[in-house]
């Protein structure tokens, strides 16, 4: 029987993935990460490190980041406490979809997990206080390739659910989607 439930996406792999809860009168259990499970479902990733962030006031947004080639990252997100506007932009150079966005809800109750190929950059924002956002990645956190893209870019268009969110120094200064260094390419990194 199927531990997990995982469905595609209109971004070419970007997928949901659902484990399954067994709960009684104590609380649940759940196998949250089964590289066998995934395997099922062709996706092979070797994850070699694992982050973990705390957001504490609903409003904050994160993003939009991502990491260049050669050093470029695919995620496998999850919030264990609260709950989040997780969103992923298409920045594969000739993809169909290149500048389109799409928003998932994640939560500690949906229990919902996101998987973010290379190619796909990356933000969120909480919609509750103290978000505790896991993810696990392919690539070590490389900060000579770590990039950004301006959380309210006219022309990528994410309908946050906030106008005047918290950001970072950093998030405040990234370039737009135009501007932004980007080296990803469809059929060569997908």
């Amino acid at each position: 029987m199927a531990k997990i439930k995982v469905t595609d996406t209109f971004l070419k792999g970007v997928k949901i993935i659902e484990p399954k809860a067994f709960g009684d009168n104590r609380g649940y259990f759940m196998e949250s990460f089964n590289a066998e499970e995934l395997a099922e479902y062709g996706i092979h990733t070797k994850f070699i490190q694992d982050n973990q962030s705390l957001s504490s006031e609903p409003g904050i947004i994160r993003g939009l980041h991502y990491q260049l080639n050669p050093k470029c990252q695919t995620k496998l997100l999850r919030a264990l406490t609260g709950a989040i506007l997780d969103v992923v932009v298409d920045i594969r150079k000739g993809s169909p979809t290149f500048g389109q966005w799409g928003g998932f809800i994640l939560s500690e109750y949906n229990k919902r997990q996101l998987l973010i190929p290379k190619g796909f950059a990356h933000g969120f924002c909480t919609l509750t206080p103290n978000v505790n956002i896991f993810y696990k990645v392919d690539e070590y956190y490389a900060p000579e390739y770590d990039r950004g893209i301006m959380w309210n870019d006219p022309a990528i268009g994410i309908d946050w659910p906030v106008s005047d969110p918290i950001l970072s120094e950093k998030d405040k200064h990234h370039p737009l989607l135009n501007d932004a260094e980007i080296n990803f390419e469809v059929g060569v990194d997908d």
